[in-house]
């Protein structure tokens, strides 16, 4: 099948980054992109691929940080804003910002592991997709040391209604899902700010108008863990999403597909997020209970998986949530990162 996309003058890969305050990370970030991308076999594919650091006025040295990278060679679009517009605000600016025909928003922590980048623009020159998934693990130090191992495998599907569940929580991480931007339409990303999910706005739009998505069921990317943080789980992953995905049942969004999707995020998502809440006693319980039990309180599955994690005594609760989470995480095919993340952190207590 010809890949129209292949036929036009523009990028075929726009990697935007937006960031604020962490030039460390974004060094680590740079430096790999420039690696990946010097790595490529040929000149006309190297300049396929854009890179963009949407700065939202650092006071840091990230300036210095994308000086340096640009003079050993990586071409940067570098756009540096007079003021912060806020997280959304920046998201939402990489993505109206983008020449590329696919856009990735990626963490300023985030980076690809070796080889990444040619796996993905490999996928990319196939055919047209609407939204292309890339699965990520999280890492603390070294992240190739980290790396789960496995190799995986590519999945495509028919639209987005089998699609969604099967990315599961993926949907809502900039650094797995590059958009199919010609798909989106004319829109405006800043119209979509306020809920600190812009990018699950452009991901629906792409998979819902796409004739196929891929999932890249492999390692790809790796995430900084437990690196970001500002904003209320529950309000976020509960209440904002649930609300963004009803809205788009009038796009052709299926009320089953959304069904389903929630009933991955219950079996293998939420478990660990009030497990860790209960263990830290981080966050108003109370506010948690009622956002859950609002969205999700009439799903059985809800009551007897995610409740008790919530209501039981504490002791209880923290056996419940890690039997939840541990099971959760092997029925989503998660078992190597997990087993992966615990070897590791005995490793480093050694």
């Amino acid at each position: 099948m010809e890949n129209p996309i292949l036929n036009t003058d523009r990028p075929l890969l726009t990697l935007s980054i937006p960031t604020y305050q962490r030039s460390g990370f974004l060094a680590a970030t740079l430096e790999q992109l420039r690696a990946e991308i010097q790595a490529l076999d040929a000149p006309e594919r190297r300049a396929r691929v854009e890179v963009v650091v949407s700065d939202n006025a650092s006071a840091d040295d990230t300036p210095q940080v994308v000086a340096d990278v640009q003079a050993k060679g990586l071409p940067i679009r570098y756009i540096r804003n007079a003021e912060n517009i806020g997280s959304d605000s920046n998201i939402a600016q990489c993505f109206n910002t983008a020449h590329g025909d696919y856009v990735l928003i990626l963490g300023d922590d985030d980076l690809f592991v070796d080889g990444g980048l040619r796996a993905l623009l490999d996928a990319l020159e196939r055919r047209e997709w609407g939204v292309v998934c890339m699965r990520p693990y999280g890492f603390e130090n070294d992240f190739r040391k980290e790396h789960p191992g496995g190799t995986g495998r590519d999945v495509e599907f028919d639209g987005a209604d089998d699609f969604l569940p099967a990315i599961g929580p993926l949907l809502t991480l900039i650094s797995s899902c590059v958009i199919n931007k010609r798909l989106v339409g004319d829109v405006d990303a800043m119209d979509f700010r306020g809920g600190n999910l812009v990018q699950v706005h452009l991901v629906l739009r792409a998979a819902i108008a796409a004739r196929a998505n891929l999932l890249m069921d492999r390692y790809l990317v790796a995430c900084k863990r437990n690196n970001s943080g500002g904003y209320d789980f529950s309000q976020v992953f509960v209440t904002n999403l649930g609300g963004i995905l009803d809205s788009y049942t009038a796009n052709g969004l299926g009320a089953h597909a959304i069904r389903r999707y929630e009933t991955r995020l219950m079996v293998a998502y939420y478990p660990f997020y009030l497990f860790r809440q209960r263990l830290a006693r981080i966050g108003d319980a109370r506010a948690t209970r009622d956002r859950f039990a609002r969205r999700l309180g009439d799903r059985w599955l809800y009551r007897f998986w995610l409740a008790p994690i919530l209501t039981l005594p504490r002791p209880l609760a923290l056996v419940w949530g890690g039997v939840a989470t541990a099971v959760g995480r092997a029925a989503s095919g998660d078992l190597r990162r997990g087993i992966a993340f615990a070897w590791n952190r005995i490793r480093s207590t050694r």
